[in-house]
Parts: structure tokens; sequence; C-alpha cells
């Protein structure tokens, strides 16, 4: 019998954070300052993908249910441009982590050229040891960055307690859509392991949230509208612009992030969650 290939190691945080360092400007030079996938409504909406990741972020916070003078945090903002668009659309005062910090030195610098330095804050912290009092904020987003970390239930106990009871949490995550093929397994392992990622099956959501201390809300499977465009669409930029990209930002990083490997691994998905901290 063929010995199974290991699953990927979890994720060490400080390795991820040196990971995002190096790899911030090339992360924004071929998705833009949003670090994540995009949202399309239809499979050939003519939006570009910079609106398409800043229609991800709508998605999420609307879902969020904040207005001016929310308090809300941002578990892994990346180079501060939702944190920014959250602020911005609703009046709400964000601070953003990460444990890079390249990130948390660039979202910051965003925020004062924004003119938002006074209600959007960025630190370096660990999403599985906050430090934050219990009760701090009124919503938690986690966009993409629930992935790099090597505990879930920890990160959620986490969140439940910095929220305010009634508060709300809304993430998106990857997980298994239906069993990975052996053909697509090659091709997902290495995603996972060379970014520090993990993912989960959909059915272990609602226990982890329990045991956290928060209400399951909703759960939607987001990945016809996410990834296999914003696959599609990395690749072609990446393959247009290949040999400037790695002038600029080392050929190592560039010949690592191959989207094209996963546009046809329909088994792998993006999860939207949603949850509640109990109370009012």
């Amino acid at each position: 019998m063929a010995q199974q290939p290991a699953p990927p190691a979890l994720p060490v945080p400080d390795e991820v954070g040196r990971l995002y360092d190096r790899y911030t400007d090339l992360g924004s030079a071929t998705l833009g300052e949003n670090l994540h996938f995009g949202y399309w409504d239809t499979p050939d909406s003519p939006v570009p993908l910079t609106e398409a990741t800043d229609r991800l972020t709508d998605l999420m916070t609307d879902r969020l249910h904040i207005g001016p003078g929310s308090r809300v945090l941002d578990l892994g903002c990346g180079t501060g441009r939702p944190a920014l668009r959250i602020a911005d659309r609703t009046g709400a005062d964000v601070t953003g982590i990460s444990i890079s910090h390249k990130q948390v030195e660039r979202a910051t610098a965003l925020a004062a050229d924004r003119g938002l330095a006074d209600r959007v804050r960025f630190e370096r912290a660990d999403a599985m040891d906050l430090p934050f009092a219990a009760g701090s904020f009124d919503a938690v987003i986690a966009l993409e960055s629930i992935i790099h970390m090597p505990d879930r239930a920890r990160v959620l106990r986490q969140v439940a307690r910095v929220l305010r009871p009634g508060g709300r949490l809304v993430l998106t995550d990857f997980f298994e859509r239906a069993p990975i093929p052996d053909s697509g397994r090659p091709a997902v392992e290495r995603y996972l392991r060379e970014f520090m990622m993990t993912m989960v099956q959909a059915e272990d959501y609602p226990p982890l949230l329990r045991q956290a201390g928060l209400w399951f809300d909703e759960l939607t499977d987001i990945s016809g509208p996410t990834l296999r465009r914003t696959f599609i669409e990395l690749s072609a930029r990446i393959n247009g612009s290949a040999q400037q990209l790695a002038a600029d930002y080392g050929g190592e990083l560039v010949e690592q992030f191959d989207p094209a490997d996963m546009t046809d691994v329909e088994e792998f998905g993006h999860l939207l969650v949603v949850a509640v901290r109990p109370g009012r």
C-alpha cells in the first residue's frame, strides 16, 4: 500500500509573521492592498480583482451590524485596507492586529495617509493570546487569517473573551468541500505548506463555536464567487509580469506563488462563518 503524504505542519505564528514580512510587497503587487480573495456576483462579471476584493470586505462588514462609535477588531489585518474601508463605510473605530511587523508598519502609514489614524490603529499581536480586556469590542472580523493559526479553538475562545455580549464575529476559512482527489491533492498540499495554512471541514465549525462560547449564526460556502476567479486572475497577473516580479521581489517568492495549480481543484472551498456572543 502506498504511503500517504504527511499533512501540512501546523503554522508557527512567528514563522507566519516572517513569511508576510517577505511576502507583503509581492502580495500587494499581485492582489493589491487587499491580501484576500475577491467576490463576484457572476462568473463573467466585468468587475476587476481590486474591486472584487473590496466587495468581499463589504460582504463581511455588512454582517458585523456596526455603525459610528462601534469598536471593531480586525484579526489579521494585512496591510490595513480592509480596516480603513470598514471605518470609512461605517464610522466604526477599528483596531487591526497582525503577526507581521512589516504589515503593521505599512498599515499604520496607510491610516495616516488616509487621515484615519485617529479611528484606525494597528499593532503586532498574536490572535491566540489577544492583548485586550474582556468585552473590548463590538465586533471581530477575520479575513482569511484563521487559516494561518495553529489552534482555531483557542483563537475562537480569545474572540469570545474580547467580544461584548451580543457582539458578532465574521470570518472566512478554507475548507474541504468534498474529498480532494489524488489529482488535486499535490497542489492543495503545496499551497497550504508554502503559505503556512491549514483547512477544516465545514461541520467542524458549529461545535468549535459552541465550545468557545459563541452562538452559530451562518455558515455559507462562497467558493463559487471567490476562489476560482481569484486564482485565474492572479495567475494571469503573475504570468504577465513574471520577469519584473522576480526582479523586484525575488525568484523564490514568485516561483512558489503559483495559483494556476489551484484553479481546477473544485473541492478546495471558501467558507463564510458568522457567530454571536450570547447576551446583551
